[in-house]
């Protein structure tokens, strides 16, 4: 094991020191010439056969010591950042102090190495904090609009001839200039009047036209090149449509629903605006619990991670002279950290552990949202080395949920809230850490594995097979001439001809996917060596460098996505 000391140089930032002694660099030498001697052509020797001594002279040992370095360093830094039990953040940076001697490669090889590590802090006391959230009703009047809704979604569109108005579906072509310079343009747009998902100020601007009339207005665009900027936008209508809805009777309530009458639909969707209104004050109180947390604790931001996280935000979306945007997406970003470290403090002390049914149900939820298979997700989250990432997310809401349980809810009112659907106890994690020790003595217990169940299939009935018709006995054996003639006659008999053993194509007993690997955290260690992985076939040198933690929305089309006024 390599010697290294760990040197604090702030709250968020620390200096490994290792030292690398030359019995514990030859490894990675060995492993220099292996390389070295795949990528060299010397007349006289085959490829991958050049010898060490051909090799010093016709490259020299700089450069073996060099690629050597380059190697190892990554696992030399692994073994310090594990024996001092160091949690790191982003990635390290890496500085050559002294090099082996390129002689006889005597002398340690000592290295620095400055990364960010997760800042040290006390949780708050949040037993018996009391939340507040908005009080929501249940009454009928909730009731008529949800039902409302469901109206909505068997309604009629009929063309009308009169101004459109709140409510009102219009046919719209948009044009956005800037400087007398078309910038932007889409045709045959539908919107609802009202809804207030397109550009703002456009609600204004088009009510009260009629199909065929046009207009102008200046608004920001929220998305594409020129985000943030300000345009003059002509609007023109090409027809407006009322939506008719259909009458709430118990036909209505048989065709839109399992239910027979009007009152069987009223009731199931009073419990479902209930449940709303809990998930509502759950999602409020949340949010409101991490706020007040957040408040009562300093929890100090590495600098270089945040700025490299806005850094490549700001590219990605263009705007890097962006002042005011960059101000925006620093806040965030910081903000963000904090949450996931007060999160991942929380998740520590009340040891929560993510299992494997858990997990895939997270997986899968996930998938949808991105309208992917899950399997297919699975495989971007291996490639991209972000399955530990998911399985930190997991653990979080987790531990939120955890605490959620410990705090007073109530509503401006002073009423309390029934959050039973959004809370965990400590008994859950304990639970989950038991099923996987469960598990411990099966082969490979020591790689957490996840596997998304099967579909179940029922198994397909064979057809009952004839049995094959006797032959007569021969006599005496034919002749050569006669055995052709009759195998060609058959010949177009057998063509075709398949044998149905009644196994199908989803009968195959491997499962859809087997993911290996994952922390309970998600702490990721990055490459650090300036060189790419080993290309030597059957070499452990390959790595992947993961994507940073933190990740940002993007912006939309200026037509496209919710606009949010």
């Amino acid at each position: 094991m390599v010697t290294s000391t760990v040197e604090k140089l702030s709250a968020t930032r620390v200096k490994l020191h290792i030292s690398v002694t030359p019995d514990e660099l030859k490894p990675s030498v060995k492993h220099a010439y292996e390389h070295i001697a795949q990528d060299v052509q010397v007349p006289g020797f085959r490829k991958g056969k050049v010898p060490a001594p051909i090799i010093d002279q016709r490259i020299g040992r700089g450069a073996v010591i060099e690629h050597a370095v380059n190697e190892g360093l990554d696992g030399f830094y692994r073994e310090a950042v594990t024996a001092h039990e160091v949690k790191t953040v982003g990635r390290p940076n890496a500085e050559i102090i002294e090099w082996p001697n390129e002689k006889d490669f005597s002398g340690d090889l000592k290295v620095e190495i400055e990364v960010d590590v997760r800042p040290e802090f006390d949780l708050p006391d949040y037993a018996g904090t009391t939340v507040t959230v908005d009080a929501v009703e249940t009454d009928e009047a909730a009731v008529d609009a949800e039902l409302d809704r469901l109206r909505g979604r068997f309604g009629t569109l009929i063309t009308v001839d009169r101004p459109a108005k709140t409510g009102d579906f219009v046919e719209l072509d948009l044009v956005a200039t800037i400087d007398d310079a078309e910038i932007d343009r889409a045709e045959s747009v539908s919107y609802e009047v009202g809804s207030g998902e397109l550009l703002e100020g456009i609600d204004e601007a088009i009510e009260s036209l009629t199909a065929g009339e046009d207009t102008t207005f200046r608004s920001k665009l929220i998305g594409g090149d020129h985000a943030g900027e300000e345009a003059e936008v002509a609007v023109t209508i090409k027809g407006v449509k009322e939506r008719e809805l259909p009458e709430a009777d118990d036909d209505f309530a048989q065709i839109a629903s399992e239910f027979d009458t009007i009152a069987e639909l009223r009731e199931s969707l009073a419990e479902r605006v209930g449940q709303q209104a809990v998930f509502e004050q759950g999602s409020a109180a949340r949010d409101k619990l991490v706020e007040e947390l957040l408040t009562k604790v300093e929890i100090p931001v590495p600098d270089q991670l945040v700025e490299d996280q806005v850094r490549e935000h700001l590219e990605q979306e263009g705007r890097l002279e962006d002042d005011e945007h960059r101000a925006e997406v620093t806040e965030a970003s910081q903000k963000q950290f904090r949450t996931q470290m007060l999160l991942d403090k929380i998740v520590e002390q009340n040891d929560v552990q993510v299992s494997q049914d858990e997990l895939t149900q997270y997986i899968v939820q996930s998938a949808a949202q991105y309208g992917m298979a899950p399997q297919e997700f699975v495989e971007v989250l291996q490639q991209n080395n972000q399955l530990p990432v998911l399985v930190g997310e997991v653990a979080r809401n987790k531990a939120l949920a955890v605490v959620l349980g410990k705090v007073n809810v109530v509503d401006t009112t002073g009423k309390p809230v029934d959050l039973t659907g959004f809370i965990a106890t400590e008994d859950e994690g304990v639970d989950a850490a038991a099923d996987d020790a469960a598990g411990a003595d099966a082969p490979e217990a020591d790689a957490r594995l996840l596997t998304l169940p099967r579909r179940r299939h029922r198994p397909r009935r064979r057809r009952p097979r004839s049995p094959p018709p006797r032959r007569r006995p021969r006599t005496s054996r034919p002749r050569k001439s006669r055995l052709r003639k009759a195998r060609r006659q058959e010949g177009s008999a057998q063509e075709g001809r398949r044998v149905d053993d009644g196994i199908g194509a989803d009968d195959c007993g491997r499962p859809p996917f087997v993911v290996r690997g994952g922390t309970s955290h998600g702490d990721r260690s990055p490459r650090v060596a300036a060189t790419g992985g080993c290309r030597l076939a059957g070499c452990r040198a390959r790595r992947r460098c993961p994507r940073p933690p933190l990740a940002l929305p993007r912006a939309n089309r200026a037509w496209s996505g919710s606009a949010r006024r």
